[in-house]
């Protein structure tokens, strides 16, 4: 399946020989001698350049991410599944989803400084990344590394950022079900239940982004903003986790 998907991104036009200063930045970043720069900016290239500039619709790292998204998951679920190899595939999905979520992915993308290499139209150039957009860059030169290269060197590429970034003590061991911690919190402080309210909903039907508010008793404690209002619950009960640790 990887492979079919692999050809299909492939260019047909081939390679153009651009020795740029930031492909020469990627190829340090990324530890490969760069054959199709054409391929790699577009990993980097975001879609406000599409509209701006004359580029084909298809021209940014969306597709890319795609394909990414696919060949990341694999990647993760091989050496997850190497490095417990005592573990079931619940333990193995749960720390899986922690490692490729946007978050995880975001934090890859500034830690190699790929933030910092993009191409962004002149309305975007001086705005601050969102998470999702650093996450899906990442997704981008995976796929980018896997269609020149093959499998083996996006793996080699992955696990080095990995085994760099990752402490997998800390990743097993982290609470990412924030609405569940509150609850038992408040039960065992023997303090008046959470409660969650929605403050505003706004946005297109297909791409709607909700505010939530945590309240405990009344004391509102937290608020999160999410492309769902479950999101958007579990970042409010995480920031009321991180005020009542503080106090």
């Amino acid at each position: 399946m990887l492979k079919r998907l692999r050809s299909i991104f492939t260019a047909k036009n081939g390679k153009l020989q651009d020795r740029s200063e930031r492909i020469l930045k990627l190829e340090k970043l990324i530890g490969v001698t760069i054959e199709d720069p054409a391929l790699f900016k577009r990993a980097l290239r975001h879609r406000s350049m599409v509209s701006q500039e004359k580029y084909a619709a298809y021209d940014s790292y969306e597709r890319l991410e795609f394909l990414g998204d696919a060949v990341l998951d694999l990647i993760a679920a091989e050496i997850l599944f190497n490095k417990y190899p005592e573990k079931n595939e619940g333990f193995l999905t749960k720390i899986r989803a922690k490692l490729v979520r946007g978050e995880s992915l975001a934090k890859y993308t500034q830690y190699l400084g790929f933030e910092d290499l993009m191409e962004v139209g002149e309305k975007n150039g001086n705005m601050k990344m969102s998470k999702s957009i650093l996450a899906d860059v990442f997704e981008s030169i995976v796929a980018a590394i896997y269609i020149t290269y093959g499998y083996q060197a996006s793996f080699n590429f992955v696990k080095n950022v990995f085994d760099n970034y990752v402490d997998y003590d800390d990743l097993v061991h982290t609470v990412d079900n924030y609405k569940s911690a509150l609850l038992e919190y408040t039960q065992a402080e023997r303090l008046p239940l959470p409660r969650y309210k929605l403050i505003s909903e706004s946005g297109p039907g297909h791409n709607r982004t909700f505010e939530v508010k945590v309240l405990i008793g009344e004391d509102e404690l937290g608020t999160g903003v999410g492309k769902s209002k479950k999101k958007a619950e579990q970042l409010a009960a995480e920031v009321a986790l991180q005020s009542l640790d503080r106090n």
